[in-house]
């Protein structure tokens, strides 16, 4: 019998049915990691599973990709838990928990996220903490103050207090700055520096108690009375806001008093598709929301030339992005589908599912239910969605296509430059090849199209 016979490689499909791309490991960690809620199901997988992929595929990645991709997914994309996995899982590995330490510090950006850790650690079974995850919690202590640490010092199974003692953390010595000289005074009748003041009240559960929205309502506070208050003393911040918008116009908070507060927000770094979701939940107050958010959009620098941009709204695109939240990959989509209306000089927009859809220039909210209300939204034809593109537009610069790639049909090539922003993690994606490929929901999608399109 011959042995020497060509080893065949299965062929992976999409949940749809479509060949899929076949990808090396980083490019596939890559996108089960960019649109991550961690352990939360999606429309074709569980969270169980997608966490599984993930920590199976850190060992045949390089530690360097590894880091960057837990960086780039905490700074970037904004999300939490999954790059606590990632770092969780580099700890594990001898060729790449050297770089554990100060990437955790990194990606801790929240106190709470430094129980999260733990928990995470923890999940299988109780355990010794490796040198370099001391380390990195012990950083990432020195970052916070005492209004943070009394924000997030919640009590959980894991507690701020248990994740001091078991690093060691010592506080930055007592000439920093942000000590004021009230509490350095305090320090001294303790022969303490400031920070390790801070420390003995965090041990002693002794912190001054945050003035929150959390703490107010959990305390049984008239709600109405507590927004009220929050917004005359500034203390609500931009996201604060959007999600309790519900709450605000629930408890018969003035939307006149929203509106005026709402202006003197700082929004720059608050994604289109959050608007959406809030717009979508309170939708009296949309006439508050739209104006945030073009204001949010107008400082974009402009995309040149005329864009296709293909939107897809099949019924997958309808799932929660978490059990708990209001947020779909349908919100995330039609926020980079109104953002991309915005930083085009030119844009054709069009919807996918069964059938092909143009859509009318609108901008905004009225985009938003132009896409939404296009079709209905059932299967996931992108192949026949470029071809008809193809054909319609010729001539475009660019065509971006904005889907969680479980396409029934595959792909076809683009005419030019081409697109797909993926805004799911399931396994196989068909979007690769003649196609530039990239993850998740963020407008840092338009910063790399723009940072490709001048260097090529």
């Amino acid at each position: 019998m011959k042995l020497n016979t060509a080893v065949k490689q299965p062929q992976e499909f999409t949940h749809e049915g479509a060949r899929a791309a076949k990808i090396d490991p980083e490019k596939q960690l890559r996108r089960s990691v960019m649109a991550c809620m961690l352990w939360e199901d999606s429309f074709y997988e569980s969270g169980e599973d997608v966490a599984a992929r993930i920590a199976s595929l850190i060992p045949q990645c390089r530690p360097e990709f590894v880091a960057a991709c837990a960086y780039h997914a905490r700074t970037d994309m904004k999300l939490r838990h999954v790059p606590l996995l990632l770092v969780r899982e580099m700890a594990r590995l001898p060729k790449h928990k050297a770089l554990v330490a100060r990437l955790l510090a990194d990606v801790i950006q929240r106190p709470d996220e430094i129980t999260e850790f733990l928990a995470i650690y923890w999940k299988d079974k109780r355990q010794p903490l490796s040198a370099q995850v001391k380390k990195g919690i012990a950083a990432a202590f020195r970052k916070f103050d005492e209004y943070a640490l009394a924000k997030y010092n919640r009590d959980g199974g894991v507690k701020l207090r248990d994740a001091l003692f078991l690093s060691h953390a010592k506080p930055i010595d007592a000439g920093e700055e942000r000590y004021t000289k009230t509490e350095r005074k305090q320090a001294e009748q303790y022969d303490l520096n400031p920070g390790e003041r801070l420390f003995k009240r965090l041990v002693d559960g002794e912190l001054k108690t945050p003035d929150t929205w959390e703490v107010a309502l959990s305390a049984g506070e008239d709600k109405k009375a507590v927004f009220e208050r929050l917004m005359a003393e500034k203390k609500l911040g931009a996201l604060a806001l959007l999600r309790n918008l519900r709450n605000m116009h629930e408890a018969g908070v003035a939307k006149e008093l929203v509106s005026i507060y709402a202006k003197g927000l700082n929004i720059e770094r608050v994604l289109p598709f959050r608007f959406i979701t809030a717009a979508r939940i309170v939708p009296q107050w949309e006439d508050i929301l739209e104006p945030l958010m073009m204001t949010c959009l107008g400082a974009q620098e402009k995309l040149p030339g005329r864009t296709a941009l293909l939107v897809d709204v099949s019924g997958s695109m309808d799932y929660r992005l978490s059990g708990k939240g209001e947020t779909t990959r349908m919100d995330a989509a039609m926020g980079l589908g109104v953002l991309v209306r915005e930083v085009c000089e030119q844009a054709e927009i069009i919807t996918f599912s069964n059938q092909v859809v143009q859509i009318a220039p609108r901008r905004g909210f009225a985009l938003r239910d132009a896409m939404k209300n296009s079709q209905q939204h059932s299967g996931t034809y992108l192949a026949q969605a470029v071809a008809a593109v193809n054909a319609k537009f010729i001539g475009y610069d660019r065509i971006i296509v904005i889907t969680d790639e479980q396409s029934h049909d595959g792909i076809a090539a683009p005419c030019g430059n081409g697109y797909v922003i993926n805004v799911a993690s399931n396994k196989n994606g068909v979007g690769y090849g003649a196609w530039n490929h990239i993850d998740g929901w963020s407008e840092t999608a338009i910063d790399y199209i723009r940072e490709f399109e001048s260097t090529n």
